[in-house]
C-alpha cells in the first residue's frame, strides 16, 4: 500500500488549489449560500479527497474555470470530513448526492448541476448571464 499511497494520495494537504475556494464546513453556510444567491451565483463543488477521479475532475474544473470573482462565490465541500453537509444540501435542494458534483445556485434554486465528467460539460459562464 505504501508505494500506491504516494501516487493516489489526494488528501486536502496534498492539493494546491488555484481558485479562491471557501470551505464548506457547517450547515449554517447553506442558509448563507441561499441568501447570497439572490445577488450572485453560488457554486458548490463536492469533492472526495480519497477519490482519484474526484481529484482529476477538480483539477480540470480549476483549469477550465474562468469566472470573475465578482460573478460567483465558490465553495469546496470535503466529503470525507463533512459528509453530513452533502446530505443537508441534498435535503435542501432536492439534488441526489453524487461525487464529485457541482451545483450552481441562483435565487435560492439549483439552476444546473453535474457529476463526474458532466461537471466539465457545464457552461457555467453562460449560466451566470
Amino acid at each position: 500500500m505504501g508505494i500506491f499511497k504516494k501516487f493516489i494520495n489526494t488528501t486536502k494537504s496534498s492539493i494546491k488549489f488555484e481558485l479562491p475556494w471557501e470551505e464548506l464546513t457547517d450547515t449554517v453556510q447553506i442558509d448563507a449560500i441561499v441568501t447570497k444567491s439572490t445577488d450572485r451565483a453560488q457554486i458548490v463543488f463536492k469533492h472526495s479527497t480519497r477519490c482519484g477521479i474526484s481529484g482529476m475532475v477538480l483539477n480540470g474544473f480549476e483549469k477550465a474555470y474562468d469566472i470573475p470573482e465578482d460573478k460567483a462565490d465558490i465553495y469546496l465541500l470535503d466529503l470525507i470530513s463533512y459528509r453530513q453537509l452533502s446530505s443537508a444540501i441534498e435535503d435542501r435542494f432536492g439534488i441526489v448526492h453524487e461525487s464529485p458534483q457541482v451545483l450552481v445556485i441562483k435565487k435560492g434554486q439549483v439552476i444546473a448541476h453535474g457529476s463526474h465528467g458532466r461537471i466539465l460539460d457545464l457552461d457555467i459562464k453562460e449560466l451566470l448571464k
